[in-house]
């Protein structure tokens, strides 16, 4: 079976923090090479600096494709899928495709045409991120520009639906396996943590809701969810329709710099149950909020060696290579929030280890 190609959705508001999420994934994508889709239109879209963000191996020049004739979601057969299809038509296939939707955007057609014949068997929609600018949403505007937003809808002669920015919020939420709470550090530490708690009881179990500024979001966070979002429809359909926008404006901010994630190794010693030490790091890993979680096992008996990859609490292993002349030890990377509590998440990932 032909390995498919992985991409990720990245929807959100005008000026929610977009192409400062994609522009640190381009610095720091590990050598990985990105093809970039970016729905551009009019003078609104997404600045032109993200080219400059393209190194020559991680991302060429013919590797960013901008769809300029409107909202994607409207123009998904006339515009995305050519472009698709033109692009799986290459010899030198990327590793990751980037889709970044324009501010008005429906994710759900966009997650529906990925069904498309042709489209289905080559690409999977490796998760949907929905980026939130959180000061806006704490302050009930959902973005800090309305009035970019509305001079947007007015250039898209081809946008067919007229949702409230309220409704827009809630189906780019419905949608999303991933919400990014941006520009936290606009906010006290208490708004910060009610608007994610918010947005974890009304998004769909298992969606993770992360935390950053200045999109600074770990690229092993980002991508490699395997989510498979296009067989998933159903848990994400859209929640509303063609409707009139009556929101409020909003004001300008400013972003800082912080690091709000932190990664540790944690070395242990042989497991006696594959099965059973998922289980238990599956329980440690929602006891603790863990965004990520690899690595590799070894299991009493076992001569191969035992690689586990969780994405949330759901955790993936199968055993890939003998370990030969390799010391036979666990050892896992665990990636978080800033304030992990590293060490009684060593002690439960060391109390999985049988004594002795």
């Amino acid at each position: 079976m032909v390995k498919k190609i992985p991409a990720t959705i990245i929807t959100g508001f005008l000026g929610a923090g977009k192409t400062t999420l994609i522009r640190h994934m381009l610095e720091n994508v590990q050598g990985r090479r990105i093809a970039l889709i970016i729905n551009e239109f009019g003078d609104l879209g997404v600045d032109g600096d993200i080219l400059k963000g393209c190194g020559d191996e991680t991302c060429r020049e013919e590797d960013v494709m901008e769809l300029s004739n409107g909202c994607i979601c409207c123009t998904v057969a006339d515009d995305f899928i050519p472009t698709m299809e033109k692009l799986l038509a290459r010899e030198d296939k990327p590793d990751h495709i980037v889709i970044e939707t324009s501010g008005l955007a429906l994710p759900q057609p966009l997650v529906r045409a990925f069904n498309w014949p042709g489209i289905s068997t080559q690409v999977t929609v490796d998760g949907v991120v929905t980026v939130v600018d959180g000061k806006a949403v704490t302050d009930g505007r959902f973005a800090h520009s309305v009035e970019a937003i509305d001079a947007q809808r007015k250039l898209d002669e081809n946008l067919d639906h007229e949702t409230p920015l309220s409704e827009l919020f809630e189906d780019q939420v419905a949608c999303a396996d991933m919400i990014v709470v941006n520009k936290t550090d606009l906010l006290a530490a208490a708004q910060a943590d009610a608007l994610v708690a918010s947005l974890r009881s009304s998004a769909r179990d298992g969606v993770q809701v992360v935390k950053t500024s200045m999109g600074k979001l770990p690229v092993d966070v980002l991508l490699g969810q395997g989510i498979g979002a296009e067989a998933d429809l159903t848990s994400r359909h859209e929640l509303h329709h063609h409707h009139h926008d009556d929101d409020k404006h909003g004001h300008h901010h400013h972003e800082h710099d912080h690091d709000a994630f932190e990664s540790f190794v944690v070395n242990l010693g042989e497991i006696s149950d594959a099965k059973q030490f998922a289980d238990q790091t599956s329980d440690i890993i929602r006891a603790h909020d863990i965004l990520r979680l690899k690595g590799f096992a070894a299991v009493a008996g076992k001569p191969m060696r035992l690689t586990l990859q969780a994405v949330g609490p759901r955790v993936d292993t199968y055993f890939d290579q003998p370990f030969d002349t390799a010391p036979r030890v666990t050892r896992l990377v665990v990636i978080g929030q800033a304030g992990m509590d590293r060490m009684a998440i060593e002690a439960a990932l060391y109390a999985c280890i049988p004594a002795g």
